[in-house]
């Protein structure tokens, strides 16, 4: 890829301009198994270079040690970027097992403040409630990230997973500047047949943030079976999409992917991902995707996609994949948006 640019959008009505593409950490340090650090940290740089300007991480991304990851990076570079972190989910590391999802005032007080520190630095730029517990109300938890925003120790407010009646309540106590869930040519429930998160965005001016665009990359035809092929400590080993016969059935529907990079000279990565910058023109709403990578050759190929544009014929075939994939996005839904629907 040359040296050129990505085009910019703003992050919601009221939210900074950043590149069409962010990147997103989490896999640097976390769930998908050994990382070259030296080269994850000239992607970094490299994704910065071609107008990257939204890094996203969270807390709960090895327990902290993502954040610390990427310090350096954004200390060095405080200016030129917006960051993005998450608070919400409590695990522990002695027991692989536990979960817990907290959204109380006092929890997201201290959750800043750990970012904060491991981060390095004095405000976040976009902080993101990463998933709901209904048992708190929506007032309380977006009332206390809000007076985050007084306090200058955080600038924009995000929410993930969320329904569209969870977005609208939230955004009537404080403005929601980006909402973050999976949305791919797998995953399509955002859209929920024009009445979904995504029209809620819309109607909002909320930006959407879509995560794991490449379905974990699935989408890029890396792997085709996660329990056979992946290592023991990859995450993905225990998703039903990507193990025993749900993974072969669901790398027979690349087929058409296939078929169109070909046709692009493009790669299945390229393919999945100018699909997903187009919903932006399709809804009528910004759609920044943060797919996540640790390799320069990656990032310049995934960038690249923001210069692709499928055609009416090309899309109309894509239509029905989402609709034929085999097994749920996560073992356990009851966290995610669908979940509460």
């Amino acid at each position: 890829m040359s040296n050129e640019t990505i085009p910019t959008a703003p992050l919601g009505t009221a939210g900074p301009e950043v590149g069409i593409q962010g990147l997103g950490c989490m896999g640097m340090t976390h769930a998908y198994g050994p990382t070259d650090t030296d080269e994850a940290r000239a992607t970094l740089e490299r994704a910065l270079e071609l107008g990257v300007t939204l890094f996203d991480t969270a807390d709960i991304y090895g327990f902290g040690r993502n954040e610390e990851f990427i310090s350096p990076f954004v200390r060095a570079n405080r200016d030129r970027i917006t960051l993005a972190s998450k608070f919400a989910i409590v695990r522990r590391e002695d027991d692989p097992s536990y979960q817990e999802i907290r959204n109380d005032r006092a929890y997201i007080r201290q959750s800043v403040e750990g970012s904060l520190r491991r981060l390095g630095v004095d405000h976040i730029d976009l902080y993101y409630m990463h998933r709901r517990n209904v048992d708190v109300p929506m007032e309380e938890s977006v009332g206390a990230m809000a007076e985050l925003v007084q306090e200058g120790k955080v600038r924009h407010l995000g929410l993930s997973e969320v329904s569209p009646g969870e977005l609208r309540a939230a955004h009537a106590v404080h403005p929601i500047a980006a909402v973050q869930s999976e949305w791919s040519l797998f995953s399509r429930d955002v859209e929920g047949g024009g009445n979904g998160v995504v029209a809620a965005a819309k109607e909002l001016g909320v930006a959407f943030v879509p995560y794991s665009p490449l379905g974990r990359g699935f989408l890029t035809g890396a792997f085709v079976s996660a329990d056979k092929e992946l290592g023991q400590d990859d995450w993905r080993r225990t998703q039903p999409r990507f193990t025993g016969d749900n993974a072969a059935a669901n790398a027979a529907l690349l087929e058409p992917v296939r078929e169109i990079a070909a046709a692009h000279g493009a790669s299945l990565a390229q393919v999945a991902l100018a699909w997903v910058q187009q919903r932006a023109a399709v809804h009528g709403l910004t759609v920044i995707p943060i797919p996540g990578t640790r390799k320069r050759s990656r990032l310049e190929e995934n960038l690249a996609a923001t210069r692709i544009t499928l055609n009416a014929e090309e899309l109309a075939a894509l239509e029905p994949i989402a609709g034929k994939v085999a097994g749920n996005r996560y073992a356990d839904m009851t966290f995610t948006s669908v979940g509460r629907e």
